[in-house]
């Protein structure tokens, strides 16, 4: 935003400038500048020099006092350039009133001049000293007054919370600002500024820059609302806990039905391997190998046949009772002689199409066998 003068109109438009002359043809139409007192401390003006004074540079002059008749006009300390043209400059503030002119590159034909009141473009400083109060769902926020009048100014609030995309504004009298409907709960971010009153104090809105934004929740402060995290209670602690042992538990039966169901569906091949270890861990498999070691260390098996002994109770009755006897006895050894056979065939392979030797040995194999070397 600009400060607007106008030749012809220079004083419907501020009330307070003067043109000493009149204005080249060039410099007849609107001319502008931007003029901005820093919180009554230092003073910046600005102009388009591109527009105004194309291809030439300008030398700056300034003074401040009422009775300018009796003030030595001073040289610009600091230009601000533009493409290596003078286009602003940055003095000290050392009065209400100031008096600016604009001469020729070597400082000698007065192109324009004016006066101003530098009080009416000053532009506050951020609030300092902030202090933070929140009770319920109202937070206060208060500031120490600046040195400039404080009737001047008044106190803007922006705040928004972390599920928030836009900032909320609320403006107040300096230098506090009381509001409320916030949740207690929520984590929130806060910023304030000051702003100058128009046509009271100020020709132009100028507002400060923001203070620094703190994060808060129910009147703690926080280091940003990711550290927002609520710590857990006992009871859900407790709570959480039962349900992961609970979870465990039904996870552990859950594996073992499913083996059960898995060995009745699918069972389990049994693997030969595991048969003969000797002869794939110690032999590599070499069948003959095995064979050899094993037929040296391995006995003979014999079949002990255990003889009962045949009690004969002597009958005093009749005699052909008594020679009944002997064959009574004979009788039980040929049930002995079969049971022993019938013991010996149950330990016989099952009737068989081939014959496999191995050396001494010799296997009965038949269509449901198989033999791995």
């Amino acid at each position: 935003m600009g400060l607007v003068l106008q030749a012809q109109a220079a004083v419907f438009i501020l009330g307070n400038l003067v043109a000493s002359q009149p204005l080249a043809q060039s410099l007849r139409e609107t001319f502008k500048i931007a003029a901005v007192n820093f919180n009554g401390e230092q003073m910046q003006i600005t102009w388009a020099a591109k527009d105004y004074f194309p291809d030439r540079n300008v030398t700056f002059f300034y003074r401040f006092g009422i009775a300018l008749q009796n003030t030595a006009w001073k040289q610009c300390p600091n230009y601000i350039l533009d493409h290596g043209y003078n286009s602003g400059c940055l003095f000290k503030t050392e009065g209400p009133t100031l008096n600016i002119s604009f001469k020729d590159e070597n400082g000698i034909e007065e192109l324009f001049n004016y006066s101003l009141k530098s009080d009416f473009f000053i532009k506050p400083n951020p609030p300092e000293n902030l202090t933070f109060h929140w009770k319920g769902d109202t937070v206060t926020i208060e500031s120490n007054k600046p040195k400039t009048a404080a009737r001047c100014l008044k106190l803007e609030l922006q705040y928004k919370s972390k599920y928030d995309k836009e900032w909320q504004s609320r403006k107040s009298a300096c230098c506090k600002i009381e509001e409320q409907g916030f949740d207690p709960e929520k984590c929130y971010s806060f910023r304030v500024r000051l702003e100058r009153l128009v046509t009271k104090c100020n020709r132009i809105p100028y507002a400060s820059e923001w203070a620094e934004a703190t994060v808060w929740r129910n009147g703690s402060l926080l280091d940003s609302c990711a550290d927002d995290i609520k710590p857990l209670s006992d009871n859900v602690i407790l709570l959480i806990s039962v349900l992961a042992v609970l979870l465990l538990i039904i996870l552990l039966i859950f594996v073992c039905k499913w083996q059960r169901c898995q060995k009745s569906i699918m069972p389990v091949i049994p693997d030969p391997k595991h048969i003969f270890s000797d002869l794939f861990n110690d032999h590599n498999g070499n069948f003959q190998e095995w064979f050899d070691k094993t037929d040296n260390a391995m006995g003979q098996t014999k079949m002990e046949c255990v003889e009962h002994e045949c009690i004969i109770e002597e009958r005093t009755e009749q005699e052909d009772e008594k020679e009944a006897s002997p064959k009574l006895c004979e009788l039980s050894h040929m049930n002995e002689k079969d049971h022993l056979s019938s013991a010996h065939n149950t330990c016989l392979p099952p009737p068989a199409s081939d014959r496999v030797s191995f050396g001494s040995f010799t296997f009965c194999m038949n269509e449901d066998m198989y033999v791995i070397l």
